[in-house]
């Protein structure tokens, strides 16, 4: 809000967001093929893990892209209270997806367990981890 609004007549992809889309979309594709390799291989609900990886990368790159420069960690977490509370209660939905039994069954879920979710959950936090190294360098760069 501090910064004068973009001129109308810009393209939604200008300033290269079209690059942060793709290869953040990639990052995604990639940690959701790898979370299901590793529940295939070692017998575990993939398909529940994927769905959760997806969702956890989600809510960190909503996270993450608030600002295009700025850390989340140097703006703080609850700068922006409506999106913090938004991810909180997203969380918490994708948990009663993942455990309630009649959510089990309407969304063909299973329930994971903790080295399952642990690994959905590190995988995830891939995408938010890069996205803050995206900026970073932006930061380096000047």
């Amino acid at each position: 809000m501090k910064r004068p609004p973009r001129p109308l007549n810009e393209s939604f992809f200008a300033h290269r967001l079209w690059l942060h889309i793709l290869w953040v979309g990639l990052l995604m594709g990639g940690c959701c093929l790898w979370v299901q390799h590793w529940g295939i291989t070692h017998d575990a609900h993939w398909q529940t893990m994927v769905f959760t990886t997806l969702c956890l990368s989600q809510f960190g790159h909503a996270l993450a892209i608030r600002s295009e420069r700025l850390s989340l960690f140097s703006m703080g977490l609850w700068s922006n209270p409506y999106l913090t509370c938004t991810v909180l209660i997203s969380i918490g939905a994708q948990v009663a997806i993942i455990y309630h039994p009649f959510l089990q069954r309407v969304f063909h879920t299973q329930p994971l367990t903790f080295s399952e979710l642990a690994v959905a959950g590190a995988v995830s936090s891939v995408v938010f981890i890069g996205v803050e190294i995206e900026k970073l360098l932006k930061r380096a760069r000047g």
